[in-house]
């Protein structure tokens, strides 16, 4: 089956399964288009077509879990601004505290302003693994702002607050 007849066959059930979960049209749409691009570049890897609609399935299941964990494990969304690097007191300590393989990618996206897939292919790994990697920046970044400059979490997972850092106040 190609790719055409993948796509007419399963959007529409694709598309209510995304809206259904993530309740915003746009988002659905984006999902939906980063679903079929992966369904496209990936299915020469389907060894059984019995196994289609699952595999197809599964895949949208992935994104959709991507774009929840993207959400939930954000400390800050896009580039640092000068106003946002000015109040987080310890954000250079931080990303230069990262093991390079975080690190790499951080600085490549946030600071140098590079595409995800740019960044994939300078450092020479997939698209996936620099997604990966950027999460779980993410996860320790968040983590060392609460440890380290006593931010809070609000209920959708952000930082919020003002710094209370020992660092930064001695």
């Amino acid at each position: 089956m190609d790719s055409e007849e993948i796509y007419q066959k399963y959007y529409s059930n694709l598309f209510f399964f995304i809206l259904k979960k993530v309740k915003d049209e746009v988002v659905t749409k984006d999902i939906l288009q980063t679903s079929f691009l992966k369904i496209h570049e990936k299915k020469h890897q389907l060894k059984e077509k019995s196994k289609l609609k699952a595999w197809v399935f599964q895949i949208v299941r992935n994104e959709i879990d991507n774009h929840f964990y993207s959400i939930n494990t954000q400390p800050f969304k896009e580039l640092p601004s000068e106003s946002f690097t000015e109040g987080a007191c310890c954000l250079d300590r931080f990303i230069d505290e990262l093991p390079i393989l975080y690190q790499a990618p951080v600085k490549l996206i946030y600071f140098e302003g590079k595409s995800q897939q740019k960044a994939a292919n300078l450092l020479g790994i997939s698209l996936a693994a620099v997604k990966g990697r950027i999460r779980r920046a993410k996860e320790i970044l968040k983590e060392k702002f609460i440890t380290c400059c006593k931010y809070q979490v609000n209920e959708n997972n952000q930082l919020i607050g003002e710094p209370d850092c020992e660092v930064c106040n001695s």
